[in-house]
């Protein structure tokens, strides 16, 4: 098969949060699962890539192989299950590179024409290319997706209006209180999440802000890079929280914490102290930060990643200059489609696969008339190792053409054909030594 775009995911549309956080990860673990991935069956190509609300594997190679490969990857290392499975979508082709535009325009996001996710694609892709997982395919889709990016925002209204998580949570408060400027707030963090919350709640006028690291360093650091000043805003102690949770009317927890930093039993400790008063949490982790058996106590009302989700989807319908960016995308993806089958070693490598394939089936059937005949699925097995081979080689040669000037490619191609046979290991058929008992 052809080699082609393939995207394998989950995302806050097909996944409940639960499910997004057993596989949300960390960058130390994205660079691990790029390692891994960037040797498995059918992958020429891969970037791995994870937010709060989405967790993907981007990749260009042999979609069927590629797609197996990574879920023998999410089997063997996430436990994965069917029905988490289920919630996992696979593109290829056109579809998939219109998926990827999408994202990178924030037209796939949970506030639709978001900022943050640009800088997102655009970390990921930094460390696939550091670590070698990348090249001309995957190279050129990513820079377009962000070329497509720019142009929507220039010339459409999407990009007119600062939206994020961290603002739709300020605005979800805005509706339940009615104005925050006379509610004490706790913002829990001080890393870009948490900075990007600040704003918003500077923004819209409060007046009476907490911010608690357990770095407090951090925290005035963060207040400093907003603008922020005291009164209004000001910073606590980790190990004083408890005396500004037990006042807080918000408490908004934008942590990159791999685990719950407020429990029930922490709830439980701050109950006697605040007497009934209305509690609103707001939790942006994903990981979640907060753990969902809060809800039990009188008053408290917790809002997780799905539950702001709910509260931003009626807005998202009425976001001016979604149409017209949609338009864009798709135009922008047909196109790139077309330079990608069109341009580069394209048909070298077309040609070279199907000689290859030719050989392959060649080979198989000198061996099953000399060794064979052999069951159903022995057969089955040794065609597929067979193809192996086959997609290994040309993936090989792929990577190596890639670094080879265009006028060496011919030769080199010959030449690393016979390098790459060496080092998969191949031998005349009569050499196999196969039981068939």
């Amino acid at each position: 098969m052809e080699p082609t775009l393939v995207v394998v995911g989950l995302n806050h549309r097909t996944a409940a949060v639960e499910i997004r956080e057993r596989f949300w990860m960390s960058g130390c673990r994205q660079a691990e699962v790029l390692s891994m991935l960037s040797q498995g069956e059918g992958i020429e190509e891969v970037v791995v890539f994870s937010t709060c609300n989405r967790t993907e594997f981007v990749v260009w190679g042999d979609a069927t192989l590629a797609v197996n490969s990574v879920l023998r990857l999410l089997t063997a290392e996430y436990d994965l299950k069917l029905r988490e499975w289920n919630s996992f979508y696979r593109l290829l082709d056109v579809h998939a590179l219109t998926h990827a535009f999408r994202v990178s325009c924030g037209l796939d996001s949970m506030c639709i024409g978001e900022e943050q996710i640009a800088r997102q694609v655009s970390r990921a892709w930094q460390q696939a290319r550091n670590t070698g997982c990348t090249g001309h395919f995957l190279d050129t889709i990513l820079r377009q997706a962000l070329a497509v990016r720019r142009r929507v925002r220039n010339e459409t209204p999407l990009g007119s209006h600062f939206v994020s998580a961290p603002y739709a949570a300020v605005q979800l408060a805005e509706h339940i209180f009615g104005s925050i400027a006379a509610k004490n707030i706790v913002l829990v963090g001080a890393g870009h999440l948490a900075e990007v919350t600040a704003r918003a709640l500077h923004t819209r006028g409060a007046q009476s802000v907490c911010v608690i690291n357990r770095t407090e360093s951090n925290a005035y650091e963060l207040l400093r890079a907003v603008g922020a000043q005291e009164p209004a805003f000001q910073t606590c102690a980790f190990e004083e929280r408890d005396k500004y949770l037990s006042q807080a009317d918000l408490v908004i927890n934008a942590t990159a914490a791999p685990r719950f930093i407020f429990t029930s039993e922490d709830m439980k400790r701050l109950a006697a102290d605040r007497k009934g008063r209305k509690l609103i949490l707001i939790d942006l982790g994903l990981p979640r930060n907060v753990e969902p058996g809060v809800r039990q106590f009188e008053n408290v009302l917790l809002y997780d990643l799905e539950d702001l989700e709910r509260a931003v989807e009626p807005r998202n319908e009425k976001r001016p200059g979604a149409d017209e960016a949609e338009r864009i995308v798709l135009a922008e993806a047909q196109g790139c489609r077309k330079r990608l089958t069109a341009g580069g070693a394209g048909p070298e490598l077309t040609a070279l696969r199907n000689r290859l394939d030719e050989i392959c089936r060649q080979e198989l059937e000198s061996f099953r008339l000399e060794q064979g005949p052999f069951p159903k699925e022995q057969d089955r097995l040794i065609a597929a190792v067979g193809a192996r081979i086959t997609h290994k080689i040309a993936g090989s040669l792929a990577r190596e053409l890639k670094s080879v000037p265009e006028t060496r490619g011919p030769r080199r191609m010959v030449a690393g054909t016979s390098a790459s046979a060496s080092a998969s290991g191949l031998r005349p058929h009569h050499q196999f030594n196969f039981n068939a008992n």
